[in-house]
């Protein structure tokens, strides 16, 4: 399949230029970066070699549409508007937000900018989700904060026995999820040594994705208060996700190992382990731990995942997979790097 990438010069777009080039079925023919059209895309990625003297080329429509398959790695804003452009038979797999939620009020709330509707939403481990994904052209790819949140959460919603309108988050990301753009607070000498909280107060973009994942589960109400911290490292998200319970730590364990048991990217560790963000860099896993705080009677979910790989690119490949007809296992890897 003849496979584009638009915004290839970010940092989810380094990894699916990495992933893509050990794809055995995905052939790169397209790999676009409007601001920095030209340049070499080892000077940017140096750690892409097998792209040779390969340049980044500017957004050509034309190209585009003689793509079977189109990544977009674009700032949010950015896909809406060039989609219409996107002939029918290609298919889209967007890493943006622009297609993730179905409320148009909940989008206006949190991203202040026009709406564009809705596509299939591509998290393939909730249910129902695979199989509609299976059926579609475009894809909406989630974002990385709601993929790990919404898996620690799924299982426990999907059993009841949960507040699920009183679900409180905290998450640390390392700096490469805030994007590739040069800002103060993320050089070296801000971050070093230090986490701050950002978008305090229940303002995260990702809250509504979050709700809405969930409340498709068939809860009556979900409610998120999440705090996103910023960590010193470069990539991965560690959540702990924490809700008021009535069940066991026996019977909560049950239901997540029910859910997850046949996943090939989602891993119940055992009892004792504890998720790291260092044992998942460059794979497409997730990693959690569950347990109850019989003092507060709260189930606490542990989860972490590379925001780059199950949070962005990997994920994006797994959903091309997924719409190509292909196994969805696919070029990507559940076995982390390490330390």
């Amino acid at each position: 399949m003849k496979i584009g990438v638009l915004g290839a010069s970010g940092y989810a777009g380094g990894e699916l230029l990495r992933l893509l080039s050990g794809h055995p079925e995905f052939e790169v023919n397209y790999i676009a970066a409007g601001s920095n059209a030209g340049e070499k895309i080892t000077d940017l990625h140096s750690h892409l070699i097998t792209y040779g003297d390969q340049r980044f080329a500017g957004t050509d429509i034309g190209a585009i549409n003689n793509c079977d398959l189109i990544f977009l790695a674009l700032p949010h804003g950015q896909s809406a508007e060039i989609v219409e452009q996107i002939d029918e038979k290609v298919k889209i797999v967007d890493l943006g937000a622009d297609f993730r939620l179905k409320s148009e009020q909940a989008w206006k709330q949190y991203y202040n900018d026009s709406y564009a509707g809705a596509w299939a939403y591509g998290l393939p481990e909730l249910p129902g989700k695979r199989e509609l994904i299976r059926k579609s052209s475009r894809v909406a790819n989630p974002g990385c904060y709601a993929t790990a949140i919404a898996l620690a959460a799924a299982p426990a919603v999907l059993a009841g026995g949960v507040d699920a309108g009183d679900i409180v988050v905290v998450a640390a990301s390392g700096t490469t999820g805030a994007g590739r753009s040069t800002k103060v607070s993320l050089s070296a000498s801000e971050i070093m040594n230090s986490m701050v909280s950002y978008k305090f107060g229940g303002v995260h973009q990702h809250t509504p994705e979050i709700e809405q994942a969930l409340a498709e589960l068939g809860s009556k109400e979900v409610k998120i208060s999440f705090t996103p911290i910023l960590a010193p490292l470069p990539r991965g998200i560690l959540a702990t996700v924490t809700a008021k319970t009535t069940l066991s730590e026996d019977e909560i364990r049950k239901s997540y190992e029910k859910m997850y048991q046949d996943e090939p990217f989602v891993h119940l560790l055992s009892k004792g382990q504890l998720p790291e963000t260092s044992s998942l860099t460059g794979s497409n896993s997730v990693q959690m731990q569950v347990a109850v705080d019989t003092h507060t009677s709260r189930v606490i979910v542990s989860v972490a995942i590379d925001n780059l790989g199950k949070g962005a690119a990997g994920q994006a490949i797994q959903n091309a997979n997924l719409i190509s007809g292909l196994v969805e296992t696919t070029g990507l890897s559940a076995l982390g790097i390490g330390q």
